[in-house]
């Protein structure tokens, strides 16, 4: 029996139990209203207003150039179609890095103008003070560990992070220290699956995965990756559910060619 079926709501709650329970966590991504509610009514637990929206919304090549107020805006627009999902939300690149205060703030503004219900911080040891204010402002936390898209700088790289012993060492000590300050769940990004389920087995919260193998308690992806929407983007650990650039594609060259020919509109589709 699934744990969460006959609810209204997704709680942070509601993920513990499923964890506990051994029930896997569906985790999508979603930037506006049309979307989130396609996703929504679809029964994913959560859904995830990721600053991936700088990459496949405004088209830039990383996501550091999203703004506070433009994550607020996507949010809003989520919150306002998720009748049943739990809505997290990323605060943007130096919304939160180096200033506890400023993280504070960004994080308010986000659950005050948006609605939505927690926001997820990359990150570990080095943001723990951020993330302590955050949640002493009883707004809950999701961590982000693994390849951390803010830092793509600083790794030069999207590759597979962890594989030496060293940065593996660390990610397991963050994840616990996320654990102990408090976060609800945390992210494992492109790391080896092996590690991945360790940590997941260490951990009393929830881990949702992506490219981080079979045994995280939950999975996510990019809604855009998942659909097909974005071509050419397929990296290993993304499975395709539709290739929907294609149907998309084919749709709107058969509007071009009935306006061109005067098909469209007919007689009855005129007043």
């Amino acid at each position: 029996m699934s744990v969460n079926k006959e609810i209204k709501r997704v709680t942070t709650h509601i993920l513990q139990a499923m964890k506990g329970k051994g029930e896997k966590i569906a985790m999508l991504t979603a930037y506006d209203y049309s979307m989130a509610k396609i996703v929504d009514d679809a029964g994913v637990d959560v859904i995830l207003v990721g600053d991936s929206a700088s990459n496949v919304m405004a088209g830039h090549e990383t996501t550091l150039p999203i703004t506070l107020d433009q994550m607020i805006y996507h949010a809003s627009s989520v919150v306002r179609a998720a009748n049943r999902a739990l809505v997290v939300v990323d605060l943007p690149f130096g919304s939160y890095q180096g200033n506890s205060k400023e993280a504070l703030s960004s994080a308010i503004r986000i659950m005050k103008e948006s609605g939505a219900h927690a926001v997820k911080l990359e990150g570990g040891i080095e943001i723990a003070e951020s993330i302590t204010r955050i949640l002493t402002a009883g707004i809950p936390v999701m961590g982000h560990l693994g390849l951390t898209p803010q830092s793509i700088y600083k790794f030069g790289t999207y590759t597979v992070r962890a594989k030496q012993e060293a940065e593996a060492q660390k990610l397991r000590e963050d994840a616990q220290k996320l654990q102990e300050l408090g976060c609800f769940a945390v992210v494992l990004e492109k790391i080896p699956a092996a590690l991945a389920q360790e940590v997941s087995q260490s951990l009393q919260i929830p881990t949702i995965g992506i490219g981080a193998g079979q045994h995280c308690d939950g999975q996510v992806l990019v809604i855009h990756d998942m659909l097909g929407i974005n071509k050419g983007f397929r990296p290993r650990f993304l499975r395709q559910y539709a290739t929907l650039y294609e149907v998309m594609n084919d749709a709107i060259q058969g509007y071009v060619g009935d306006v061109k020919a005067k098909a469209f509109p007919n007689e009855k589709e005129q007043y």
